[in-house]
């Protein structure tokens, strides 16, 4: 597995007052190292894995003493949550967040979306290098490539006949329901990428562990339910966990400024610029796996999720003195904006949400 990428190193000695915007970044990185931001958090990470897959055991406890019961169905959402928890400690094992080791990282990034969630890192970790490398940016971002929904105005004139016209307007509207088919959507593209990719490292092993995984549930499920019950326990698994991690990701660049292919934009203005923080104390943080803290992750993507929450206030008050907006507001405000961009989109306005250094270029 290729792991995800960090920003290429700056040496210290470019790091001065009054450097060239491609500096500034190795500025702030020195500040950041300073406060000991960047070290292991192994007692962190040990306690969360534990408690996830301690709930994990207990909820399958839980189901095999219940048995054929309409109760069985907020088991069903405990298991939801955690494999969204195993889904959160993959991306930061995959972001070498969890150890000193880039094999132990892959390994345990492996593992816990393979076990935990169902899903395939080996398929994530390029379409993740790419978001992080080009946020927001057309033609590089894949989290902004059209499909079921249209992101870029650019694209908006795609779209053809009554219905898909009709529906490209409201769209906004559709995303969060559409968010309860993210989890099929994401065993599938996993599924299908390791199936057809030859070049995947590890790919049998991952399809193995995958299969085995997704099968066994399957299996359990239907051993123990009848088939009308067993079908609402999968759909109420398979929806929340997939409305959760889609909620965890949504706010964080959704409605933020589109960047036109091939602009080039500094590191630190391209990773801020284009993405959002989300108010909330340790009840946000949790169910959103650090990822409302997207400013700080986008710049220091090895950091530790527990880092991130102090690492905040320094990165706003240089972004503050350095002049680069810092864009944070509340979860149920960034899900306002997310459905109001869209509609926007689909209604083809064009650049709803200029990017600033377009403006800038312009002006």
């Amino acid at each position: 597995m290729t792991a995800l990428q960090d920003p290429p190193p700056v040496p210290a000695s470019r790091a001065r007052a009054g450097a060239r915007p491609a500096t500034l970044y190795a500025q702030l990185a020195e500040q950041v190292q300073a406060a000991g931001l960047m070290r292991r958090r192994l007692g962190f990470y040990g306690a969360t894995a534990a408690a996830v897959v301690g709930t994990t055991a207990g909820a399958w406890v839980a189901f095999a003493l219940l048995g054929d019961s309409w109760w069985q169905l907020a088991v069903a959402a405990v298991l939801a949550v955690t494999s969204a928890q195993f889904g959160f400690l993959a991306h930061d094992a995959a972001h070498r967040q969890v150890f000193a080791s880039h094999g132990a990282n892959a390994w345990a990034a492996r593992l816990l979306a393979g076990v935990g969630a169902g899903l395939s890192v080996g398929w994530w970790t390029g379409k993740h290098n790419r978001h992080h490398s080009g946020p927001n940016q057309v033609g590089r971002d894949p989290d902004i490539a059209p499909g079921v929904l249209v992101f870029d105005p650019a694209d908006a004139g795609s779209r053809s006949g009554v219905v898909g016209r009709w529906f490209l307007a409201r769209q906004g509207w559709a995303f969060f329901p559409l968010l309860l088919l993210e989890g099929l959507q994401l065993h599938v593209a996993g599924l299908r990428e390791l199936l057809t990719r030859a070049d995947l490292p590890h790919r049998r092993l991952e399809l193995g562990i995958i299969g085995a995984r997704l099968v066994g549930f399957l299996v359990a499920v239907l051993v123990v339910l009848p088939p009308g019950k067993a079908a609402a326990f999968v759909a109420v698994q398979l929806g929340l966990f997939g409305l959760l991690m889609g909620g965890a990701f949504a706010p964080n660049h959704k409605g933020m400024p589109i960047v036109p292919a091939g602009t080039r934009v500094d590191f630190l203005s391209r990773q801020v610029l284009m993405s959002r923080n989300i108010d909330g104390g340790r009840v946000t943080d949790i169910a959103m796996g650090g990822l409302n803290y997207q400013i700080e992750h986008h710049l220091f993507p090895s950091m530790a999720r527990p880092d991130l929450r102090h690492a905040q206030p320094l990165v706003r008050q240089f972004c503050a003195d350095h002049g680069v907006p810092y864009t944070q507001t509340s979860l149920v405000g960034s899900y306002g904006i997310v459905v109001r961009y869209l509609n926007r989109v689909g209604l083809g306005e064009r650049n709803p949400f200029t990017c600033p250094l377009v403006q800038q270029t312009r002006a």
